[in-house]
């Protein structure tokens, strides 16, 4: 059983390196923000994978800011007072700073502490104009899924040399720039642990070893609800939607059978 923890603030996270792991989940919607909150998460994670784990989309482009706006309420209003890192979704922060700025507002003005964009140097315009108008900002680099298709895929990045060298080069420039962590997915456990010791803020791993100064996984895939398929750097910890097809099996069971609902489960005149 988890328990609950002081919810941290932006500069407690920065001052987190190097010192306890950090851990971070995703959530979608005031239940699982709830259980999270619970169970003594340190951040809750928005993440723009809402849109392949909840709405059923093959990849995480058909994300719009409405969807993002949504669920970071409805996180927010399940795990008051926790931090909440919003994704900002794709197209959102590529036409420039002042509609990165208009995007990341909205989702503060639902609920977040804080937002997450992808990307390295080519990034730090829309990066300094956040933090001038005083949104914390989490970076990501190394598979950043919003790139799919640049990428030819969900490949793990920074396996030659010049890919390693760039990728500790974007992280120098955004956290220099003032992010005040980072989440590096999908890279080598080497190339994550030599991130880690170059930058000054928390790095979050996922599906980058255990040389990171935190972790975060989906959900969805921790607890069993993401059906059979999982990549390999998730380990499940339930299988919920086993148990929850075995509950709503034997309840249709007990319809059937006249079985449900009875006196207790009724109202009487």
């Amino acid at each position: 059983m988890g328990t609950t923890t002081r919810a941290l603030t932006v500069p407690a996270v920065q001052d987190r390196k190097g010192a306890e792991p950090l851990v971070m989940v995703t959530a979608y919607d005031a239940p699982s923000a709830r259980v999270a909150a619970a169970a003594g998460v340190d951040m809750v994670l928005v993440g723009d994978s809402l849109g392949m784990v909840v709405l059923g989309y093959p990849d995480t482009l058909h994300v719009t800011l409405e969807d993002m706006e949504r669920a970071t309420a409805a996180v927010s209003r399940g795990a008051p007072g926790h931090l909440v890192v919003a994704d900002l979704p794709w197209t959102t922060y590529h036409q420039g700073w002042a509609e990165a700025v208009r995007s990341a507002a909205r989702l503060v003005r639902a609920g977040a502490s804080a937002v997450k964009l992808e990307g390295g140097a080519k990034r730090l315009a829309v990066l300094t104009a956040l933090l001038d108008a005083e949104i914390p900002v989490m970076g990501h680099l190394g598979l950043t899924p919003q790139s799919v298709h640049a990428m030819g895929g969900y490949r793990v990045q920074g396996r030659m040399p010049d890919q390693a060298r760039a990728l500790v080069d974007d992280a120098v420039a955004v956290t220099d720039a003032g992010c005040f962590s980072l989440v590096l997915e999908g890279v080598p456990a080497p190339l994550a642990a030599e991130v880690t010791q170059v930058v000054p803020v928390p790095t979050i791993g996922i599906g980058a070893g255990a040389g990171c100064d935190g972790q975060v996984l989906v959900f969805h895939d921790l607890v069993g609800l993401s059906g059979p398929r999982v990549p390999r750097f998730v380990r499940r910890y339930a299988d919920l939607e086993a148990q929850a097809t075995s509950a709503v099996a034997s309840w249709a069971a007990d319809v059937r059978a006249h079985r449900f609902p009875d006196v207790a489960e009724s109202y009487q005149a």
